[in-house]
């Protein structure tokens, strides 16, 4: 890739060094998302700790900053199974140390437990964490930094809804999200058969009273809508592109990425943002490494965020994103690949 550099007056005040397409991004983020991403990676932060546990990848993150610490629950991976895990820092350049929680030691248990999200629901003032355990659980906590207070799991569903078994073909029920608006609490899943399925509850009964759920967003190929969605509420933009919906796919070249789609309404309907291979919201081609890219899959992963509420928050600019990745060359048993947890910062996003 050539780059085109400058010097640009931010405020009269400061000069900073961008390259061309850095500035034409930075305009056109001007009145919210641009229409098309850049980011750089810093390399692995996160991976399987020398203990006990033997891990063989961590993946899955979902992070919050609260309280001047970054909180991280993530899940383990063995050959055996899944499990969850829980880790704070106050700096990314300590995330490397930080010690591990391993949350079967908590309420939540052992056995299959996978795909955290975390957030305040500020009605309850209560924590969840909501994950999947061949349902679509949750857990909830007073005190997020006390990972020993996650209940046991409860489930949103008595089991398996019938629209997703009558879709799943031969994927799996995966990858629970939560958002709520001034009225309703909405929980998506993806069945890794190219559907999204939203059903909703009140924020007055959430948890309780999931609606059947409804078929969000469909792609005929798969891999065009995979698994690992994230919704967000965007801070200050237009009423038409009030949300933000990620979903991670699979690639021409077999690597993980991301497609994005905005929406008025958390209900949709749906319109494609950043969304194709050419122009993904975020894919190997579209990332900066600092030498060798020691990933070519920018997989599941969460927006860092700061507003801990249950509306999951974030800007339109200056986007930091973390997620999983892993050496190009690794092969073997899919539960036991070596992923690692790296971040990404959005370059031209200024606000």
């Amino acid at each position: 890739m050539h780059w085109n550099t400058g010097t640009v007056g931010v405020n009269g005040t400061a000069t900073i060094r961008m390259g061309a397409w850095y500035l034409e991004s930075w305009i056109l983020s001007a009145g919210g998302l641009p229409s098309s991403f850049k980011w750089s990676s810093s390399g692995p932060l996160v991976g399987p700790k020398s203990d006990s546990r033997n891990i063989k990848g961590i993946k899955d993150p979902s992070i919050i900053y609260y309280n001047g610490k970054y909180h991280v629950f993530a899940s383990t991976a063995v050959a055996a199974g899944y499990n969850m895990v829980y880790f704070n820092f106050s700096d990314f350049a300590q995330a490397g140390s930080a010690s591990f929680y391993y949350l079967d030691q908590s309420g939540i248990g052992t056995g299959y437990r996978a795909a955290p999200q975390v957030f305040y629901f500020e009605p309850q003032k209560l924590w969840y964490l909501v994950y999947q355990n061949g349902n679509a659980a949750y857990s909830t906590n007073k005190d997020i930094s006390n990972p020993a207070g996650w209940t046991a799991p409860k489930t949103f569903y008595s089991g398996t809804p019938s629209i997703i078994t009558k879709n799943i073909g031969s994927g799996y029920w995966v990858d629970m999200w939560v958002i709520c608006d001034t009225s309703d609490c909405h929980l998506f899943s993806s069945d890794d058969n190219g559907h999204l399925y939203r059903s909703q509850t009140t924020l007055a009964k959430f948890p309780n009273g999931m609606s059947d759920p409804v078929i969000a967003l469909s792609e005929s190929n798969k891999n065009d809508l995979f698994e690992a969605s994230n919704v967000y509420t965007l801070q200050n933009s237009t009423s038409s592109s009030k949300y933000l919906l990620l979903v991670e796919c699979i690639g021409g070249d077999g690597n993980r990425y991301f497609r994005s789609w905005t929406a008025a309404s958390i209900s949709g309907p749906w319109k494609t943002w950043a969304a194709t291979e050419s122009n993904p919201f975020m894919r190997s081609s579209n990332v900066q490494f600092s030498g060798t890219a020691w990933t070519m899959s920018i997989s599941h992963g969460e927006m860092v965020r700061e507003v801990v509420d249950q509306t999951m928050s974030i800007k339109t600019c200056e986007l930091r994103y973390l997620y999983q990745g892993m050496d190009p060359k690794a092969t073997g048993e899919y539960n036991a690949l070596p992923w690692k947890l790296g971040l990404l910062t959005q370059v031209g996003g200024g606000c």
